[in-house]
């Protein structure tokens, strides 16, 4: 029996995925729609919240940055491990310490039992996403991970389509802290495929990682090459965090459009997401991921200075201009991922994807916290400078587009490095 066929490394770019391939890409793919959602959820629900809880803006901004900092701390701690165990042991125990703070979430009923909740579970939200994202590198080469990233970061537009229309749902009926009851069921069902179908991913301890954590740890922070990565995520991150968790509160009161057309305009502007992720992420493979993250970032920029100077504006209105704002912002983030991916070697992916998304949470974290002081609700609720942190948004997509410039030439420049991870022929009928 040959492995040589079905195995990753020896496919080329064109090829379609082997049936343990898809079913990698799936399971994946409905992980990262938990980690999604999960995080997505409180901001459309901060109309819902702020006035349940009896908190301020500020208030509401700590909670989403206590999970992104508790992510991005042990980020930090967990990447000097990260490549000494089977990613897929790894990948279990974090995804079980996430469902159990979601529970926490679920059961929360005051500002610092839901503060709480939220560190616990962005404890092991930001691991889970660093070993699903080794998995992809270990599992599958350059040229396919544009359009594996494109069906897994797709779990964006299925959380918008699907996961917070039902959300919002739920909330009207039985109370905002309902949908994270949903999250927890949707997370047993991927932690039991994970666990019984997933193979164990292995290959790259074979490698002979360093031992000794610290050391790994501070390799991985330190060495050149890595540097550009990781200020690159945490400006990609910045500008988004900073909009995210007030644009609720911004199109209720800003724009006039009601909280019952909001899962009207997530679905609809989802659905945009859901078809063009996979298509995005296969341009990123045919036409060059560099080409389709510059074309991301001139559509964002255009699409933000829009969006955050409108008023009172119609729904069909508010979804176009959503809508687009969509497709440039994955198109940054499909063609950013699958580039960004090929920078570390096999040995310390695992503690470069730490070290990446400890920065994408703590970036984040700090945008929101930040975002926090620069927007004033006043009246009836209208906030007030919310085109400032688009213009902020507007400077750190330019600043990325010119560090991405260089790690494309890093990357293009560099000889791949061969997958080690063989995938069994028979894995794929």
């Amino acid at each position: 029996m040959t492995t040589t066929a079905s195995s990753p490394a020896a496919e080329p770019g064109g090829m379609g995925f082997s049936g343990y391939q898809k079913f990698v890409v799936a399971v994946l793919a409905f992980l990262q729609f938990t980690i999604v959602l999960d995080f997505m959820l409180l901001a459309p629900l901060g109309a819902l919240v702020v006035p349940a809880l009896h908190i301020t803006p500020g208030q509401f901004g700590e909670v989403v940055s206590a999970y992104a900092f508790a992510a991005g701390v042990s980020g930090i701690l967990a990447a000097g491990f990260a490549d000494r165990f089977d990613r897929k042991k790894l990948l279990l125990i974090f995804y079980s310490g996430f469902m159990l703070g979601t529970l926490f979430c679920a059961l929360a009923h005051t500002y610092t039992q839901l503060l709480s909740a939220r560190a616990f579970t962005g404890m092991f939200a930001g691991v889970v996403g660093a070993a699903s994202m080794a998995i992809v590198t270990d599992l599958f080469p350059l040229a396919m991970r544009g359009r594996v990233m494109g069906f897994i970061q797709s779990a964006f537009a299925a959380s918008t389509v699907l996961g917070l229309p039902l959300s919002l749902w739920l909330s009207s009926h039985w109370g905002w802290n309902a949908p994270f009851f949903l999250i927890v069921a949707v997370c047993t069902a991927v932690g039991g495929f994970i666990l019984g179908r997933l193979r164990p991913v292995i290959a790259h301890l074979a490698l002979r990682p360093d031992k000794n954590p610290l050391h790994h740890l501070l390799h991985t922070l330190t060495t050149r090459d890595y540097l550009v990565g990781f200020v690159t995520t945490a400006l990609l991150t910045m500008g988004g965090f900073m909009l995210m968790p007030y644009s609720t509160l911004f199109i209720v009161n800003n724009l006039g459009i009601s909280m019952k057309m909001l899962p009207t305009v997530y679905l609809i502007t989802g659905l945009v997401s859901a078809v063009m992720g996979p298509l995005l992420g296969r341009a990123s493979d045919a036409f060059g991921k560099f080409r389709i993250f510059a074309f991301g970032c001139v559509m964002t920029i255009i699409m933000v200075l829009i969006y955050t100077r409108m008023s009172n504006v119609t729904l069909w209105t508010l979804i176009t201009v959503s809508a687009l704002l969509q497709i440039g912002i994955f198109s940054r983030i499909i063609s950013s991922s699958a580039l960004m991916s090929a920078l570390p070697k096999p040995s310390d992916r695992g503690a470069y994807m730490s070290i990446s998304s400890s920065l994408q949470q703590m970036s984040g974290g700090l945008a929101a916290m930040l975002g926090g002081m620069v927007v004033v609700q006043v009246g009836e609720g209208r906030l007030l400078h919310f085109d400032v942190l688009g213009d902020i948004l507007v400077c750190t997509t330019l600043a990325s587009f010119a560090l991405m410039y260089f790690v494309n030439r890093r990357v293009m420049g560099a000889v791949p490095a061969p997958v080690q991870q063989r995938v069994e022929s028979e894995a794929g009928q």
